[in-house]
C-alpha cells in the first residue's frame, strides 16, 4: 500500500525532531554484511524494545545498541500513531529501523524476513530526498518495477507483498529541503515477535 503525501511538511518536521532525539540517544553506526564484514552504504540506528543489527554473526534483532551496549530508546509517539493508522495490525511495533541514506547510498533487493510472524506488516515512512524504490515479487527472479518515494510518503508491505523483494536504486539529491545535509531517512516499523492469539483483532 502506497500513501503519497501521508505526512505533511509540519508533521515531517515534528517527526524529524523526534528522530534526531533518537539518534542522540542511540548514535548511528555502520552495519556490515554477514561473513564478509563488508560495510553497508546505509548507516542506521533503531528505537523500540528491539533493534535490527547486521554484522559478521548474521542478521538479528537485539535489545542493545551494538556499539554502546545501551538499550534502544523508545519509539516516538508520532511513529506509534502512524503504525496504528496504517498497519491494520492488533499489536504494537517492537522495532523501528532508522536508515540514513547519504546522496550516493543505495540498498540492494532483499526480503524482510527476520521477524517471527509475517502476518504483521512493515510500515515505512520517508523523510528527505526522494528515492527510486524498486519492488519485486516473493522470488528474487520475479519481475520488478520502480517508483519514487518522496518525503512524507508512506509505504506498507503487507499480505501478498509482505515478503516481496525490495530495495533502493538511488537517491535523487536536491528533491527535498527537509534535511539541511541532504540525503534521506527511512523509518520502518516492525513487529518482531508473534502476537498472542488473544491480543489479535477479531
Amino acid at each position: 500500500m502506497l500513501r503519497l503525501g501521508y505526512l505533511d511538511r509540519a508533521v515531517q518536521e515534528l517527526l524529524l525532531a523526534a528522530v534526531r532525539e533518537v539518534m542522540r540517544a542511540a548514535p548511528p553506526y555502520t552495519p556490515t554484511m554477514p561473513r564478509s564484514g563488508k560495510p553497508l552504504s546505509v548507516r542506521m540506528t533503531n528505537c523500540g524494545p528491539l533493534g535490527w543489527v547486521s554484522d559478521r554473526n548474521g542478521y538479528r534483532y537485539q535489545a542493545e545498541h551494538p556499539e554502546t551496549g545501551r538499550p534502544w530508546p523508545p519509539i516516538p509517539d508520532i511513529l506509534r500513531r502512524a503504525w496504528e493508522e496504517l498497519s491494520g495490525y492488533g499489536g504494537l511495533p517492537e522495532a523501528c529501523l532508522v536508515n540514513l541514506y547519504a546522496p550516493d547510498a543505495r540498498m540492494g533487493l532483499h526480503q524482510d524476513r527476520d521477524e517471527a510472524d509475517f502476518s504483521a506488516p512493515v510500515v515505512s515512512l520517508s523523510l528527505g530526498d526522494t528515492c527510486l524504490f524498486r519492488l519485486g515479487g516473493t522470488k528474487r527472479s520475479d519481475p520488478t518495477h520502480s517508483f519514487r518515494l518522496a518525503s512524507g510518503d508512506a509505504f506498507v508491505l503487507a499480505g501478498g507483498t509482505r515478503l516481496a523483494f525490495h530495495g533502493v536504486d538511488r537517491i535523487l539529491p536536491g528533491t527535498s529541503t527537509l534535511l539541511p545535509e541532504g540525503g534521506r531517512i527511512n523509518l520502518t516499523l516492525r513487529r518482531v515477535t508473534e502476537l498472542a492469539p488473544d491480543h489479535r483483532r477479531s
